[in-house]
């Protein structure tokens, strides 16, 4: 089976550009349209100065850009002093973040192209990829492929995560994703092991400032502690974790994290380990949540992949489910629906004429950010150009005031399911045994 990560592939695409395999007119093009491309290239990325802020927490992270890297102690100050500043102005306020996603990607493809050059930078964005991805398992390649062997996937976009064990879907839970200024990558990581009673060491950042003190240790059990009972460490930035009210379930919930409540990880956490061939008994789970103060880990018998899949659109038994393009990439697109038919054979020029509008017009519905605004240069057949177009969309940007709060909610509806006749017993399955926190 062929897996291809889309993520990695736009990153080494940048990369490529950026070190030598340029057209032969590159050299006389202005540096405004050399930065122009590495931004139009890393928008098919997740990386944003919130990210970056997250992985200077990481033990080995800064030595390996001194040594990987060779980047200079002033390099470093500057990259660190971005990312701090732009983490800095925001906060958990209920209003919500006027910077759209993709604002976040330009702004952090521009500083590090300002900090490091381009060449520098071009590096600089390979370098996370390989550090951050797993070489021997990609995204996959064809549209809502099912697993073939045990491992966890999970569609921020549907707030959804399932438990595949050789090939079959066993359980599936409602999560909370990250805020689109922290989003959840994408990629495939390892779970290897499970920490009961987690501390928590909070980062000197805005959104912890007034509750606990920054870089003090908050102990396991703590109500100031927000890991819960149970992480599962996937790689940095991330963690599945509980800790998560219910009324956080299908919504923006951590700081790039997939978010459970505590009685969802302890359930998880026996299931995890159960396909992993290192089963844990719920009694055993419980004793652990009874000496809540003692943090103690355990290794799984056998590293379980986890799938991070940024999927709007899901086939599934008879229906094209549509969902809100939360972090604002631009994926509900007609060409993408076209993708996702043709791996069932379907070919949309044959859907009947109620089929191809119903699904027309649900992509357009479904064409917009969390917080309601229609999503720059995605054009649907027969509605013409999107009115909000990418420069209006700045130009907007500009005349309002940045308040800087993280998006906290997906504001209208989440999801349109569209009837779809040929696609009757195919697509993705539908949820089993499914947890939704309440």
């Amino acid at each position: 089976m062929k897996y291809i990560n889309t993520y990695l592939f736009g990153i080494l695409l940048a990369a490529l550009v950026l070190t030598g395999c340029r057209d032969r007119n590159a050299k006389t093009r202005s540096a405004s349209d050399r930065a122009a491309d590495l931004t139009e290239q890393a928008e098919n990325t997740d990386f944003t100065l919130a990210w970056l802020n997250a992985l200077f927490y990481e033990e080995d992270f800064e030595h390996a850009l001194k040594s990987d890297l060779q980047l200079n102690k002033d390099q470093i100050s500057a990259l660190k002093a971005a990312a701090s500043a732009a983490v800095g102005k925001l906060s958990e306020d209920e209003e919500p973040s006027t910077k759209s996603f993709k604002a976040s990607i330009k702004q952090a493809t521009t500083e590090i192209v300002r900090i490091l050059g381009e060449q520098k930078a071009g590096q600089f964005f390979h370098f996370i990829a390989a550090r951050y991805e797993d070489e021997q398992n990609k995204l996959p390649l064809q549209p809502n492929q099912v697993p073939e062997d045990t491992r966890i996937v999970v569609n921020a976009p549907a707030f959804r995560m399932d438990v595949f064990q050789q090939g079959k879907l066993i359980k599936t839970y409602k999560i909370g994703v990250g805020y689109p200024e922290f989003p959840l990558p994408t990629g495939v990581r390892r779970a290897t092991n499970i920490i009961f009673n987690p501390t928590w060491t909070p980062p000197d950042e805005p959104w912890v400032k007034g509750k606990v003190t920054p870089g003090e240790k908050v102990p396991a059990g703590s109500k100031l502690n927000p890991l819960g009972l149970i992480k599962i460490p996937i790689g940095m930035p991330s963690l599945i974790h509980g800790g998560k009210d219910a009324s956080k379930l299908g919504a923006f919930a951590s700081h790039g994290c997939v978010g459970l409540t505590d009685a969802q990880v302890q359930d998880f956490t026996r299931v995890l380990a159960q396909v992993s061939g290192s089963p844990i008994s719920a009694e055993k789970i419980a004793d652990y949540e009874k000496k809540n103060t003692k943090t103690e880990s355990a290794k799984l018998k056998q590293p379980v992949l986890v799938e991070l899949r940024y999927e709007t659109l899901v086939a599934q038994d008879g229906q094209l489910h549509i969902y809100r393009d939360v972090y604002e990439r631009g994926t509900n697109t007609i060409e993408n629906a076209t993708r996702v038919l043709d791996a069932y054979g379907i070919k949309f020029e044959k859907l009947s004429e109620q089929e191809k509008s119903s699904l027309t017009r649900a992509l357009d519905e479904m064409n917009q950010d969390a917080r309601g605004n229609k999503i720059a240069g995605v054009d649907h057949p027969d509605q013409g150009p999107n009115e909000d177009s990418a420069q209006k969309r700045e130009a907007a940007k500009e005349n309002r005031k940045e308040k800087g709060q993280v998006t906290r909610k997906v504001l209208g509806q989440q999801d349109i399911a569209v009837p779809i006749a040929a696609l009757k017993g195919e697509g993705y399955p539908a949820p089993i045994a499914y947890n939704s926190g309440n």
